[in-house]
């Protein structure tokens, strides 16, 4: 069984892929330099780790939406809630910008 917000993340980027491009608004270097946070759960380069999803090569657009989401309460998961706490809209897109331009599976 996955995990309610895999599927909500998952559903996300489907949907924002079908409906054409992300438009990337942030900073690929910054979000490089923030990045380093996300390996502990999500693997170096974003290829994913254990139970946690791969980030790398996500739709910049859906990643934005699911880090709002996390950082609302609208997706419920407890380490991700503090793992975006802190985070700006801007660090939000610079993180996206990042892992975008990663290769994905």
């Amino acid at each position: 069984m996955m995990p309610k917000y895999f599927i909500t993340v998952l559903a996300t980027c489907l949907a924002l892929g079908l409906t054409g491009p992300a438009s990337a608004d942030g900073d690929v270097a910054a979000g490089e330099k923030m990045a380093a946070k996300c390996s502990g759960c999500h693997g170096k380069a974003g290829e994913g780790k254990k139970k946690n999803p791969p980030i790398a090569g996500m739709d910049a657009t859906a990643h934005v939406k699911a880090l709002q989401d996390y950082k609302s309460g609208a997706i419920e998961h407890k380490s991700m809630m503090r793992a975006v706490a802190k985070l700006s809209d801007q660090d939000m897109a610079d993180l996206a910008a990042y892992f975008a331009s990663l290769p994905g599976e």
